[in-house]
């Protein structure tokens, strides 16, 4: 992207952060929140993403990216915009399911990917039903928050006073879960409490998205949003960021 004069966010996301309503989007595309949150505030953002990014893959990142690293001695505000996918069924352990695309060879590699994308739906539903708390998701709340900290902690040591924004987790209406979200409360409480102990900002997605997801009115995945959507999270996104910009710039 063009550099800008004004304030730098380094946004650690997963795709929500680059997903349109019909498809992924380049990082540069003005549309996507991270973009537009950058634009209210005169400056840019370095998006860091990935598809099916939890607070884990975030940490992973920032640890091992030297493009990162690069970075950090310029940013002027942290976005964690990670910790929704964390809340997602995943009937197979996350360490087992992440390795199906290093399966060989191919044909096989395809055909458990395709028997388990079609088995899952109905394992999340039976899952849901029958163990507490709803079954297993691909990261509990405990680690979430703990990966969030440790991202928070590594970049403040470098950045002391760099304001931090999070993010609650948003629903979805995914037929590829089964319409199945009973991991979100858990790790919503998780997150508040974590981010009000650490003083961090919080965009509250559920509130902002909710109705737009829920309706039907984003990407037909029933996961990923709309250009409104975009718009509405990124200005929420300013609007906790503003102060901290406008008290750098005095």
């Amino acid at each position: 992207m063009t550099a800008a004069p004004g304030p730098v966010l380094l946004v650690l996301a997963d795709s929500l952060a680059f997903h349109g309503p019909e498809r992924p989007e380049p990082a540069d595309e003005p549309r996507l929140w991270p973009n537009v949150a950058a634009s209210e505030l005169g400056g840019r953002a370095e998006l860091v993403a990935g598809i099916g990014w939890t607070a884990r893959h975030a940490w992973r990142a920032l640890t091992s990216d030297p493009r990162v690293w690069a970075l950090l001695p310029s940013v002027d505000a942290l976005v964690l915009a990670v910790g929704g996918m964390d809340t997602l069924p995943s009937p197979l352990p996350t360490a087992l399911r992440e390795l199906i695309p290093a399966l060989r060879p191919g044909p096989l590699r395809r055909a458990v990917r395709t028997g388990y994308l079609r088995a899952q739906p109905g394992l999340a539903k039976a899952l849901a039903r029958a163990l507490p708390g709803g079954g297993p998701v691909a990261l509990p709340p405990h680690l979430t928050v703990q990966y969030l900290e440790k991202c928070r902690q590594a970049v403040l040591a470098i950045r002391p006073g760099l304001p931090v924004v999070a993010m609650l987790p948003p629903p979805h209406r995914a037929a590829v879960y089964g319409g199945v979200h009973a991991g979100r409360p858990a790790a919503d409480r998780a997150v508040r409490q974590w981010a009000q102990a650490r003083r961090v900002g919080l965009l509250d997605l559920p509130a902002l998205v909710g109705d737009h997801v829920l309706g039907g009115h984003g990407n037909p995945d029933g996961m990923h949003w709309g250009w409104p959507a975009h718009a509405a999270v990124g200005a929420a996104c300013a609007s906790l960021l503003r102060p901290a910009s406008a008290a750098a710039d005095r």
